[in-house]
This record gives C-alpha cells, structure tokens and sequence, in this order.
C-alpha cells in the first residue's frame, strides 16, 4: 500500500496566488529538471512504479489461488460427509448439489495446484455420476 504524506489543506482567497511552489507544495509547469528532483526528494523512482505494478498484477492470481485452495478443500469435505453417508446407506440430495456446485470454478494460476483442484473436481463429478446428477 502506498502512503501518501504530506497532503495538507489549504485556503483559497479570491485574488491572490499561492507561492507555495517554492516550500515543495503543487506547481504547474514544472520542467523535466525539477521533477526528477522532486522524486529523488521524496524516494520515489521508476523502479519502485514498476514493482507496484508488478504488485498489483500478482495479486488477483494469489487471490484466485486462494479461492481454488479453499474451493478444493471443500470439495474433500463434501465427499469425505458423501463417503460417510454412503456407509450408512443414505446420501443426502443437498450435499451431491453443494458438490455439483463446487466443481465449476476459476483455474487456479498455479500449474500444481490448478492439477490438483482438477482431480479433486473429476472424482467429484465421478461420484455425481453414479449418483445421475450432472454437475
């Protein structure tokens, strides 16, 4: 996240110009010259814009990681509750939909893990099968 110091109020009195210019406040106009000391100033640089980029774009990827984990470790819990019922001689009609459900979701952006999420997600719809449920 990035912290932006430094910001004050001001106050706007008609007919007059503000000088502030010259303390480090806003100007317009500025040349080539006085920005590049401006940003030697303050720390920031071309690099650090990159990697905030850089930021900002794996973070949706992590995000979708995150929901496919979650996404398969649900799955394994619905089908270890099915395993169980099954044993017992009964299925309840609500976990083979949540199970349907779970297995159409976002590929993962991780190669190992999206593997996983996907045979995770075929026994699923294995088990819904024999059970003549499509999912």
């Amino acid at each position: 996240m990035v912290v932006i110091r430094g910001v004050t109020g001001g106050t706007n009195v008609p007919g007059t110009r503000s000088t502030r210019g010259a303390s480090g406040g806003f100007r317009v106009g500025g040349g080539a010259e006085e920005s590049r000391e401006a940003n030697a100033s303050t720390g920031v640089s071309a690099a650090t814009a990159i990697g905030l980029l850089q930021v900002q774009e794996l973070a949706p990827a992590g995000e979708r990681n995150a929901r496919a984990f979650r996404r398969g470790e649900e799955m394994l819990k619905e089908l270890k509750a099915l395993q169980l019922e099954l044993l017992e001689g009964r299925a309840d009609p609500a976990r083979l939909q949540e199970l349907a459900r779970l297995t159409e979701g976002e590929k993962p952006a991780d190669p190992g893990l999206a593997e996983a999420v996907e045979a995770i997600a075929l026994r699923a719809r294995l088990e819904l099968a024999r059970r003549g449920i499509e999912s």
